[in-house]
């Protein structure tokens, strides 16, 4: 997926009636979309955030590997009695905003507005994105990273719902852009979540 083109996220983003910012009288207008994979892998890093923005009649995009999906600890052992949060596909209006993340490090916290969850109950390895099993909420389905030291392969415990990037690396440029995006247009982030197939319509 990392090649992925700006061109081909926007014409998927449109084909799904969801918002493309594309103001560049100023910097950092920034998209932020996950792309789920068509065949989740279960505990891994197997998905793509990318942050993307026009300034000045040119496109620019960063990517980086993560996860839209829950770690195999949660699906195992969910922390809500109705079952793991699976964030459901859609677009997620001024919903996020920079804030630190189970009180610990700056991330994308989900402070602003609710989002819908599919709630998968039955404990086992599979992701069940079930029509009917949907909750809409403040759920704390945050965007932050995995470990601060090393790029790890396994999800498990780094993922209870939230959209989470494999590399620290990757992640401190996503924040950089996201506190510089902030300076300019406030503290508050649209999120999309679209699924792999979506680029190949």
């Amino acid at each position: 997926m990392r090649d992925i083109t700006t061109e081909a996220l926007i014409k998927a983003m449109e084909k799904l009636g969801h918002v493309v910012f594309k103001g560049d009288s100023k910097p950092y207008n920034l998209n932020i979309v996950g792309i789920r994979a068509i065949k989740p892998t279960t505990n891994r890093f197997n998905d793509l955030m990318c942050v993307f923005w026009k300034y000045e009649g040119q496109w620019n995009i960063y990517k980086m590997q993560c996860t839209t999906l829950p770690g195999l600890h949660w699906l195992e052992n969910p922390m809500n009695r109705k079952g793991c949060a699976i964030l459901k596909e859609g677009q997620y209006r001024s919903t996020y905003s920079i804030d630190k993340h189970n009180g610990k490090y700056l991330a994308l916290c989900q402070r602003l507005g609710e989002v819908t969850v599919y709630r998968d109950d039955d404990r086992d390895r599979e992701y069940d994105m079930l029509e009917g099993t949907e909750q809409t909420g403040m759920f704390g389905i945050n965007i932050h990273r995995a470990s601060a030291y090393k790029e790890l392969e396994r999800v498990d415990k780094n993922s209870a719902g939230c959209q989470v990037i494999q590399d620290p690396n990757e992640y401190k440029i996503h924040m950089d852009i996201v506190e510089k995006a902030a300076e300019v247009w406030g503290n508050s982030f649209t999120y999309t979540l679209i699924n792999q197939k979506n680029l190949l319509l």
